[in-house]
């Protein structure tokens, strides 16, 4: 019998503050264990927690670039849950009254589009982390993270796979990093994903879930809920039942463990923060935030292909991130836009290559957009042809140089002399008379060879188009 799927993502996207949500301790990634956590973090006696205005302004970005309701009054609750790592007993959160209402995000799989619905986005602080094994047969807790703020985005269940959800949370991604608001580093834990998986036969209600704990890569988002489907329809098909649990991911051996059993929103006792006052939200601080934010990935990408005529391919990748489409916009404003085509090849091919083989980012090219773009001026002026511009390209790679500089010290400038073109052209048909003869009886095919010929007795610096042209002249 056949079985439907039924996922639902949360996804936690660290703030891109300086400080912590409800103090002035520093979240900056990397320090030394429990040097970043303050009174206020700790929840001691008499400290009093001040809500940091800069996570309103993100929060009310995100909601809306997802088209959804925002929260113009917001109430700050105590999630109360016992942990180690989590030194006041609570989790300052919010219940009722979310940041972010109801929203939508498209995505596409297989060329198709979907809607996905966007239940809430709540602001909440941070906790702490444990870590095993530091000392064998310890654990240790670092409260650094404690008072981060976190921006929690829940999705309705409208995903019905695997592969869905990883299109979901990568489309997510990409919105959080392009609204400047996560650095979206899944590896620092500043983007963390928790997938609710369940399923059920065709008709029936909801199945009981289980949700799949902070996994930090899409490749393993997308393993992780593979088994789960896997093991909930064995589960079920053996006579057993899916009890409503956290489980964790294990990416050496592929499989999903039991962690602890899963708690409803009345086991925490929410109740509001008697400490912190409700926010009202106006409609000029909503606007002040409409009119600071960028262009978003879709509208971008929809304007690359319309103005720009790049192919949907192209806008994609020149889009997957803001520091990609800001280096291609610079590259096109130094070259006056005038062959965007050009410029997005360049980019996408030569550059990001070097990039993935280097293992680099986009913001840590060694070359820069003003450097790619002289190189492509030289390209549109006849400076250098293609193949030579390869050359120019790795030795700026390598820190040689501008454009300009490497052409210059390495002599190579393109031969636009057409009585220079002419000799050569003259002595390769003088010196291949059989080949000559064969064109001419019909083998066009020939002319490649001709111009391969030229092109290395001009070692590489004649231009194609003039070669071409003038072999053809001769030919005829």
């Amino acid at each position: 019998m056949s079985w439907e799927v039924v996922i639902g993502l949360e996804i936690h996207a660290q703030l891109t503050t300086k400080t912590k949500i409800f103090s002035g301790a520093s979240i900056a990634y990397g320090a030394a264990p429990n040097s970043q956590a303050c009174a206020v973090d700790l929840g001691m006696p008499g400290m009093l927690p001040v809500v940091n205005q800069a996570v309103i302004g993100k929060g009310l970005a995100l909601g809306l670039a997802l088209n959804a309701e925002l929260g113009r009054k917001q109430v700050f609750d105590r999630k109360n849950y016992f942990y180690p790592d989590l030194p006041k007993g609570y989790q300052t959160t919010q219940m009722d009254y979310p940041i972010v209402g109801k929203g939508y995000l498209d995505i596409e799989v297989d060329g198709d589009i979907k809607r996905i619905g966007v239940t809430r986005a709540h602001l909440e602080e941070d906790a702490g982390k444990s870590n095993h094994g530091v000392v064998p047969g310890q654990t240790g807790i670092d409260l650094n993270r404690a008072g981060t703020p976190l921006l929690e985005i829940v999705s309705e269940p409208d995903l019905s796979s695997a592969q869905e959800a990883v299109a979901y949370a990568r489309k997510m991604h990409e919105l959080v990093t392009f609204l400047g608001i996560c650095d979206g580093n899944m590896q620092e834990g500043s983007f963390r994903v928790d997938s609710n998986v369940s399923v059920r036969r065709p008709g029936e209600p909801l199945g009981t879930r289980a949700e799949l704990k902070n996994i930090n890569s899409f490749r393993f988002i997308e393993k992780a809920i593979e088994f789960e489907i896997e093991r909930q329809i064995e589960l079920i098909e053996s006579g057993g039942q899916v009890v409503q649990e956290t489980r964790l991911y294990d990416s050496e051996t592929n499989t999903t463990r039991s962690m602890r059993t899963k708690e409803e929103a009345n086991d925490y006792r929410y109740f509001p923060c008697p400490d912190l006052l409700p926010i009202s939200v106006t409609e000029e601080d909503i606007e002040a935030v409409r009119a600071s934010m960028p262009e978003l990935p879709d509208a971008k990408r929809k304007r690359y292909v319309s103005d720009l005529g790049l192919n949907e391919y192209d806008a994609g990748v020149l889009t997957s991130s803001r520091a990609m489409a800001e280096f291609f916009e610079s590259v096109l404003s130094h070259t006056q836009g005038n062959d965007a085509k050009l410029c997005a090849n360049w980019i996408t091919s030569d550059l990001a290559g070097a990039l993935n083989k280097a293992n680099l980012d986009i913001a840590d090219s060694p070359i820069s957009a003003e450097l790619l773009a002289g190189l492509i001026a030289r390209i549109q002026d006849d400076t250098i042809s293609g193949k030579i511009a390869k050359q120019v390209f790795d030795a700026m790679w390598k820190g040689e140089g501008s454009a300009d500089d490497i052409i210059a010290a390495k002599g190579l400038k393109q031969i636009t002399d057409t009585g220079a073109i002419e000799a050569m052209v003259e002595e390769v048909l003088a010196n291949n008379p059989s080949q000559v003869e064969a064109y001419k009886a019909g083998q066009e095919k020939m002319l490649g060879y001709f111009v391969g010929q030229v092109m290395k007795a001009s070692g590489g610096q004649a231009n194609p188009g003039q070669v071409n042209k003038i072999l053809k002249n001769k030919l005829s």
